[in-house]
């Protein structure tokens, strides 16, 4: 049971990464490939439709973690209170951002929102997952940077895939721009993980910019998730050698009953979240067009 929910936890945050990876990528880049508003307007339609949905990954995966793991849950977020902190900011503030720019006269103070708070808990779990590994600032840098820029990448290619015309053209030139400077940041973060899914997210990220370079958007998207989906499969096969210092998962989990109870829980309502949100792609899966205001 242990090792089964530690492997749930693993994909619910893997799950959260590739898909508000994205979104954190559309909010950081949609005023750069945008020449006008309702170019701007077009891109964040993109999100529109799953971004709120996305986070539903992240309360999931914090509960799991709460419910199956309390103390591996405590010490994270008890050592990480103020960057944690810093990231549910972020998110209200994006949130607010992209409720409010359609309702109001100017939305330049909810542009700016959606992108400090998409850049800042792209960056800030990056650095929060770093330090709880190595556990140490220059990590902590390193890793900031490197899904800061991994999700600038993800979300260029995303809007290439979902949009058309000169903003489809502007997120293929920031996704090469984005690709030229994360393949460096992936080689200093990864390198010292030094495992099998490390090597292949680099290599998956220098698919995915040869891929885009050849206006591959599908694949391309598909090579992006599946370096975050391997990068994250690095760290939680570190993490579950040692979850904190000085602590075992066994040592972390909670008792066979709650474990127990968790896993039948899980058995009916997972599939459920899966199919809903599977459907919910499927019906907004057409490309976004923009179209002119009079």
């Amino acid at each position: 049971m242990i090792e089964l929910w530690f492997a749930v936890i693993a994909f619910l945050w893997t799950g959260y990464f590739v898909l508000e990876g994205f979104d954190f990528g559309v909010g950081m880049l949609s005023p750069v490939v945008s020449g006008n508003a309702d170019e701007q307007r077009a891109g964040l339609e993109t999100i529109g439709p799953v971004w709120d949905g996305n986070e539903v990954w992240l309360i999931t995966a914090v509960g799991a973690m709460f419910a199956a793991f309390p103390a591996w849950y405590a010490g994270v977020f008890s050592a990480f209170y103020l960057p944690v902190t810093l990231v549910l900011v972020g998110l209200i503030v994006r949130g607010v951002g992209l409720e409010w720019r359609g309702k109001v006269a100017d939305p330049f103070w909810c542009d700016l929102g959606i992108v400090v708070g998409s850049a800042l808990p792209a960056f800030l779990w990056g650095a929060v997952f770093a330090d709880l590994l190595f556990g140490s600032a220059l990590a902590a840098l390193l890793g900031g940077m490197f899904t800061l820029t991994v999700c600038a990448l993800h979300g260029a290619v995303f809007l290439a895939l979902k949009t058309t015309g000169p903003v489809r053209r502007r997120a293929r030139t920031a996704a090469l721009v984005a690709g030229a400077v994360v393949m460096p940041v992936a080689v200093a973060a990864l390198s010292g993980l030094g495992t099998f899914p490390a090597l292949a997210a680099m290599a998956a990220l220098a698919a995915a910019v040869a891929l885009i370079w050849r206006r591959r958007e599908g694949w391309a998207f598909t090579a992006t998730a599946g370096a975050i989906v391997l990068a994250t499969l690095a760290v939680f096969m570190e993490l579950r050698l040692r979850p904190l210092p000085g602590l075992t998962l066994a040592e972390a989990a909670s008792g066979p009953y709650t474990l127990t109870v968790l896993s039948w829980i899980g058995l009916i309502t997972l599939p459920f979240i899966l199919v809903y949100q599977g459907w919910t792609y499927w019906v907004f899966r057409k490309r976004v067009r923009v179209t002119a205001t009079a």
